[in-house]
């Protein structure tokens, strides 16, 4: 299908966390409109071998393809660490994922610090892969880099639990390693995780810059667009509101609770939803939710 500036840009996730990089792009790229697919009947892919994270990643970016988009945003940090070369073998298009602009993002913020020093959190499979580690490395030999898996953020985000005394006695536990290494930055490398930022950066101390991975990854998208004559100029009256209907959603299950959570991520719930469902290896449309 041939695509111009005026094509969407594709997004997926294994679920809802990749609403808040839906939200950064967004923010970012207000021209722009967004083809959102979350894999919510298969999520976590966290605890799935490297072939079914692959398979599954590519079936989620060929039906994006399919849907016409310029460029595919790949918000899950476990497929961003696993499959971006075989989806960038199989679809004809730019893919970005959220690891590389988020660790040379960190690298780009404290550069002249001799040496920087790096916090990671994430979910415990995007630690265990190491490939935040990765990317920081290849943006800087001398990097020193400290990282933390931090489990539970990614329920109580999703329940809203921003400010419970549940909450911040969780994230003094899970950051303190993080507080006794002090970095300079500290790359929030969970997309659920920028909805608890207020008390990380409560927990772990205002000197220390917090970096949303989404934020920096709409920055790259926001780039290459721009550097492929792709991104969209066309003025529209007002500002775009979020998840306004010229964005789509898709699921492929447990569409109420989506738009649940994405009111508590977005403060709305999306003007077009729609349930999807895996048939062998092809995605087929059940019909409209919302």
């Amino acid at each position: 299908m041939e695509t111009d500036s005026r094509s969407p840009i594709g997004i997926f996730d294994s679920g809802v966390g990749g609403l808040t990089v839906y939200r950064a792009l967004h923010d970012r790229l207000p021209n722009e409109r967004f083809i959102y697919l979350g894999d919510t009947a298969r999520v976590p892919y966290g605890t799935k071998s490297l072939a079914t994270v692959e398979r599954y990643a590519i079936e989620n970016s060929q039906f994006l393809a399919s849907r016409g988009i310029k460029m595919l945003v790949v918000a899950c940090n476990t497929a961003s660490a696993l499959a971006l070369p075989k989806i960038r073998e199989k679809i004809g298009i730019d893919v970005v994922g959220v690891i590389g602009p988020g660790g040379r993002k960190a690298v780009d913020l404290t550069r002249g610090r001799d040496p920087a020093k790096i916090g990671v959190i994430a979910t415990e499979a995007t630690i265990s892969s190491n490939a935040y580690v990765e990317a920081i490395r290849r943006a800087s030999n001398s990097a020193e880099v400290f990282q933390s898996a931090c489990p539970l953020f990614v329920p109580l985000a999703e329940e809203g639990w921003t400010d419970e005394p549940e909450t911040r006695s969780i994230a003094a536990r899970y950051l303190a390693g993080i507080k006794e290494f002090s970095p300079d930055a500290l790359v929030l490398g969970c997309t659920h995780y920028p909805i608890l930022r207020d008390v990380i950066q409560q927990t772990v101390g205002e000197g220390v810059m917090l970096v949303d991975s989404g934020e920096a990854t709409a920055d790259e998208v926001a780039r290459i667009l721009s550097d492929r004559g792709l991104a969209d100029l066309d003025a529209r009256p007002g500002r775009r509101a979020l998840c306004d209907d010229l964005d789509h959603f898709y699921v492929t299950d447990a569409a109420e609770r989506f738009a649940r959570v994405a009111e508590r991520f977005l403060g709305t719930q999306p003007s077009k939803l729609e349930a999807i469902e895996l048939t062998g290896r092809r995605l087929t449309l059940l019909g409209q939710v919302t």
